[in-house]
């Protein structure tokens, strides 16, 4: 079987109960490797060409037999004639050609470390389904020497991350924005407040909250709706439709609401209410938030409570992600154990402890003072 061959029917055997994510992610890896299997260069295709169609039909289940543009047709018709078997993967020469291409991107530059970390294990989880199949005798990723770019420990960059003055600050300058700036105030707080992700917030429903007159409630998350792109979804919408990251289908994850949140969103009900699905936040002409309108606001937001010199310069707050970011740092600065904190923001521990042990450094001065006047006791 053909390397093309081969990529297309392992695409179709993930794709089913892939996350629309997973999907692109898997067909970005697969890309990087098919250039590194063609048998020959004559009559070639342009590289971006060969990348979007390889990307935008033939490695995408749900769009693979789509009406296609006349080149894009040639240009998969080109790939299926001159791909290499799959068994040429278990030459260390072309095996190590198709490590470094994953650690490459398309103009030859160095791919991230966590990118060529994730690429690498689709890529492996490839050839196991290769030696499935008995196109190969084993996987050979483990028998040639190849050292991959050092994967970055993905903490979290304390430069990136506001503290409760300038949050406010931000929270301000969102309701001071013309239009739907004061709808978006709820949205903006509950990943500041409680951690709540884009695409959790994205879903928040009024069923899902706990809200007392005043004081501390709660948010009970149970689905989430992350941005993949209509290509790689079974709708054919923007975003994906999933349980809690790292829960079950149906798992609920409750999220404490401190009391400055509870007002926040009680006002927001009031003012504003809800979409005939029970949404707190949605686009303007219905429907999903799209991510783009919410990212593009952020960096008006950023202008006016930094200034346009300060936003342009500083990495605070760049994302609307950032202020997940804060929140969890926040709970970690203010003593609440690792356990629960990892609980509240969907994380393992592990996790937890590695993207945010620069704000924990801090608290050893605090550890002792409590070590102590438990053995004064």
């Amino acid at each position: 079987m053909d390397w093309y061959e081969f990529a297309c029917k392992y695409v179709d055997l993930k794709w089913a109960r892939a996350a629309a994510t997973t999907r692109r992610s898997i067909s970005d890896s697969l890309v990087s490797v098919t250039p590194v299997m063609f048998s020959n260069d004559r009559g070639r295709p342009d590289a971006k060409l060969i990348r979007a169609a390889l990307h935008g039909w033939a490695f995408n289940t749900g769009r693979r037999d789509d009406e296609k543009a006349q080149d894009v047709q040639e240009t998969l018709a080109w790939v299926g004639r001159n791909c290499r078997s799959v068994s040429a993967l278990e030459r260390a020469d072309t095996l190590r050609a198709a490590l470094d291409a994953l650690a490459s991107k398309l103009d030859g530059t160095p791919a991230a470390a966590n990118t060529v970390a994730r690429k690498r294990a689709v890529f492996s989880n490839a050839l196991d389904y290769a030696v499935e199949l008995g196109l190969i005798d084993r996987n050979p990723i483990g028998s040639i020497k190849w050292t991959a770019p050092k994967k970055a420990s993905g903490a979290i960059d304390p430069r990136s991350v506001v503290n409760p003055s300038q949050a406010r600050t931000l929270l301000a300058a969102v309701h001071q924005m013309p239009g739907s700036g004061p709808r978006m105030v709820g949205f903006f707080a509950v990943m500041y407040f409680s951690a709540l992700r884009p695409g959790e917030a994205v879903n928040l429903r009024r069923e899902q909250l706990a809200l007392p007159e005043s004081g501390w409630g709660e948010l009970l998350l149970e689905q989430s709706r992350p941005y993949a792109g209509a290509a790689w979804t079974d709708g054919g919408e923007d975003r994906d439709h999933r349980q809690l990251k790292h829960r079950a289908i149906g798992e609920v994850r409750p999220v404490p609401c401190p009391p400055a949140l509870t007002e926040i969103l009680r006002e927001h009900l009031e003012k504003f209410g809800t979409d005939s699905e029970g949404r707190l936040f949605w686009a303007k002409r219905g429907g999903d938030l799209p991510a783009v309108s919410y990212q593009m606001m952020w960096k008006k937001i950023r202008e006016r409570a930094f200034g346009k010199e300060v936003a342009a310069h500083s990495q605070l707050a760049q994302r609307p992600y950032d202020l997940r970011h804060a929140a969890v740092s926040t709970w970690l600065a203010s003593g609440v154990e690792a356990p629960r904190v990892a609980m509240w923001a969907g994380h393992s521990v592990d996790v937890l402890l590695r993207v945010y042990a620069k704000f924990l450094d801090g608290q050893e001065d605090v550890a002792r003072k409590r070590i102590e006047a438990v053995l004064d006791a």
